[in-house]
């Protein structure tokens, strides 16, 4: 859906983009992270079409950002982390003025009360806009997004000043947008990028540093993958069974629940994910798999080994 070649930018002599590359899909969300002056702003910005670039490309369904600009930006939705509202006009008001923008060819009744339906909007559309609440206000702006059906969807800080009822819903939507467009998640809210995103990239000093699954990024920094698993069944029959699949090194029980459920530490090999041959273990001796946990290190730490100067020779610089 987009693809990003060899980006670079630079600011007189500050190289701010050194060759970054990647690409993301349809039905995919990825979250994109990065320190301050890291150059996560640069390339959010030239993928939008604000900045250009001093080489490489960004492409979005096949259309250049720069040399093709009105085909590409008809497939690329927007919400930057200052919403571009007109507090003055109705909800109503200002999606038909983006719609125009656009100029979009869907039937626009038809496609504005989708969106609204789409992000819940649908009661404060006769509303002025700077009578709505902050929460209310960032789902206009990702509705404004969303006008014209764009197959990329690009989101900067959309929780930012939202209270946690508030942060919950936004979230909820961005995984419903996660099904049928590309989803780029900008934040420096790492729980954010573990609950919604199926992969991260993190950018350091204009280089990315980690593209990986989500769950699979505390790989980068070393250590054993480590995973809770609650069972019901007998304890050493689960504990044998379990040292039995291929790639698990060691397996702790933890104080018993009651007689018959148990948490256990699985520890695997680098690299290696149990959980689906946890689950068919289960399943084959008959015993009820209450809970399977990851237990890697979180995204926090992460971020910082990754991030961190002080650890440059432990970490990959490049994917």
């Amino acid at each position: 859906m987009i693809e990003v070649k060899d980006l670079r930018k630079s600011y007189g002599k500050k190289e701010a983009l050194k060759g970054i590359s990647f690409n993301v899909n349809v039905g995919e969300i990825v979250g994109f992270l990065g320190p301050n002056g890291a150059g996560k702003s640069t390339a959010m910005n030239i993928i939008a079409g604000y900045l250009s670039s001093n080489g490489g490309s960004v492409s979005i369904d096949g259309h250049d950002i720069l040399s093709d600009a009105e085909n590409a930006k008809k497939n690329l939705g927007y919400l930057p982390e200052a919403v571009p509202l007109y507090p003055d006009m109705t909800v109503d008001e200002y999606l038909s003025f983006i719609f125009d923008l656009k100029k979009c060819a869907f039937n626009k009744k038809e496609h504005l009360n989708e969106i609204c339906n789409a992000v819940k909007i649908t009661d404060v559309r006769s509303r002025l806009i700077k009578n709505i609440s902050k929460g209310y206000k960032q789902r206009v702006g990702i509705a404004q997004a969303l006008i014209g059906d764009p197959k990329l969807i690009i989101l900067d800080e959309p929780t930012v000043g939202l209270d946690p009822k508030q942060i919950v819903e936004i979230r909820n939507l961005i995984r419903i947008l996660g099904h049928d467009h590309a989803v780029i998640l900008s934040t420096h809210i790492l729980s954010e990028v573990q609950a919604v995103c199926d992969r991260t990239i993190i950018i350091k000093n204009g280089k990315i540093v980690a593209n990986e699954p989500t769950d699979d990024i505390s790989n980068l920094v070393g250590g054993a993958r480590r995973l809770k698993a609650t069972v019901m069944g007998d304890a050493e029959s689960v504990e044998k069974a379990f040292l039995l699949i291929e790639g698990v090194v060691k397996v702790t029980r933890l104080a018993s629940k009651d007689a018959q459920c148990n948490d256990y530490i699985v520890e695997c090999d680098k690299g290696v994910d149990a959980r689906r041959n946890i689950f068919d273990t289960v399943c084959n001796n008959r015993w009820v798999l209450l809970g399977l946990e990851n237990l890697g290190m979180k995204l926090e730490d992460v971020f910082l080994a990754l991030t961190d100067r002080k650890k440059k020779k432990t970490v990959r610089e490049e994917m």
